[in-house]
């Protein structure tokens, strides 16, 4: 699969990335380090170039395990990290990040637990408007001014905060929840980056895991993965039992792709297709898992009949918001 230019960046990359929310061990269940240090050897040795962490996951542990893994090697990764949600009140709707100062001192505190120098993509992590935006965005250009940043843009899938927080041209991504089950940006906010060549990165391209087709009504979560509410929570087992129902309808597409592509793939490769997609970053914590994302990029594009058979299932711009804004 050919590399694609991220934005209006200087990095042409692998459209597959990896996404290291999961390796900080304190949302999705049990982790190893050992194990997730040997995925990012892997990774590197398979020639992603990608990697997406933030300062919040495991309260810093995933920007440490990178660090490590970039240990003498720091030139072969392309590192985007995330600021924001640490400190955030919920009461008043605000991050702790209310000066540049205070800002600018929680970036310095990203590269030292990722022990670099400079931060490739910085993302603001605020998914909606707040009375902050403006802090972010003099202090992102502070910092790539400084070259500890090379440049900015914010994880939203709200439309009118990616216009507001592009209001004067600066942003180079959107981070952006996107899938089979959320087609809901493809009216606004991916049509907006296309036309203004700002590279967009999808998370949540496997729906939290739900388009891997591995869960039913009864699977159990352990302790310590928020998926967990999935069960637990009325509302959310009510949608999360609706997605299932898709899912199954899903599975009766992967007769019109290639020989033996899991669910997975096919989500991954949906996604791909869209032409205003730079990057996607599923998320791993083993090579196993790995080793599976990446074999997309040896499967042809999505053809018409995939395509269309998915359409049928959830039509453009349908689905519903999978994680907050």
């Amino acid at each position: 699969m050919k590399k694609r230019l991220l934005g209006d960046t200087e990095y042409s990359l692998s459209p597959v990335g990896v996404g290291l929310w999961a390796i900080g061990g304190d949302a999705w269940g049990s982790t190893d380090d050992a194990e997730a240090l040997s995925m990012l050897d892997l990774a590197i040795e398979r020639g992603v170039e990608f990697y997406d962490t933030a300062d919040v996951y495991g309260a810093g542990h995933s920007e440490e395990l990178l660090g490590k893994s970039m240990k003498g090697r720091r030139d072969r990764f392309v590192v985007a990290s995330k600021i924001g949600w640490r400190g955030f009140d919920t009461d008043r709707g605000q991050t702790a990040y209310t000066t540049v100062e205070r800002l600018i001192a929680g970036v310095e505190s990203n590269l030292k637990r990722l022990d670099t120098d400079y931060i490739d993509i910085m993302q603001s992590h605020i998914n909606f408007r707040d009375p902050t935006m403006e802090v972010f965005l003099e202090g992102f250009e502070t910092l790539k001014a400084q070259g500890k940043i090379r440049a900015y843009g914010v994880s939203t899938s709200d439309y009118e905060y990616l216009q507001a927080f592009n209001s004067e041209g600066g942003c180079s991504t959107l981070q952006i929840d996107y899938s089979i089950l959320n087609r809901t940006g493809e009216a606004d906010c991916l049509a907006y980056c296309r036309d203004r060549k700002i590279g967009v990165i999808v998370r949540g391209a496997l729906a939290m895991g739900i388009l891997t087709g591995k869960f039913s009504t009864g699977s159990q979560f352990e302790e310590g993965d928020f998926r967990k509410a999935w069960i637990t929570d009325p509302e959310q087992n009510r949608l999360f039992t609706e997605d299932l129902e898709t899912v199954s309808r899903l599975k009766s597409v992967l007769e019109h792709g290639p020989d033996g592509q899991t669910l997975a793939q096919l989500a991954l490769r949906f996604v791909l297709a869209h032409p205003a997609v730079s990057m996607i970053i599923p998320g791993g914590k083993n090579t196993h898992q790995l080793g599976q994302n990446l074999a997309v990029l040896d499967m042809p594009p999505l053809s018409a009949a995939e395509q269309d058979a998915i359409d049928e299932i959830v039509p453009p711009g349908g689905g519903r918001k999978i994680w907050p804004a």
